[in-house]
């Protein structure tokens, strides 16, 4: 329930926040071959937060997409990485950087744009 929190903290009562719960289940008969396959989804539920989410758009899709995207794009989030921050500054300062990158300077094929353009925070591309 750290997310209820984090939420909580960052946004007050001031975001329409759901959660989506997946139940996963794997079956006895998996042979050596599935070993590494994912389990099987049973069912999802969704849930109000706080505020007033519409259920059409509670999703883990961007989540999903993000926790994929930091470990191609920043070589310290891969396993058995030589790349790896020493200290917790220089990670918060790694993600910084990245975070700067991917909202303000890369353009997204799909928006044809930067993130902080098209979500109106910035009038400009950046350079880095």
């Amino acid at each position: 329930m750290a997310y209820v929190k984090a939420v909580d903290e960052a946004f007050g009562q001031g975001v329409d926040y759901a959660m989506l719960v997946k139940k996963y289940g794997g079956s006895a008969d998996r042979g050596p071959e599935r070993k590494y396959s994912p389990a099987v989804c049973l069912g999802a539920s969704k849930r109000a937060v706080t505020g007033y989410p519409e259920e059409k758009h509670v999703s883990t899709s961007y989540v999903e997409r993000q926790n994929f995207n930091m470990p191609m794009g920043m070589r310290r989030f891969t396993r058995l990485t030589n790349a790896f921050s020493k200290k917790l500054e220089s990670h918060y300062h790694a993600l910084s950087l990245y975070f700067v990158f991917y909202n303000f300077v890369r353009i997204h094929k799909t928006l044809k744009q930067t993130s902080a353009k098209a979500a109106g925070l910035s009038d400009r591309l950046w350079s880095m």
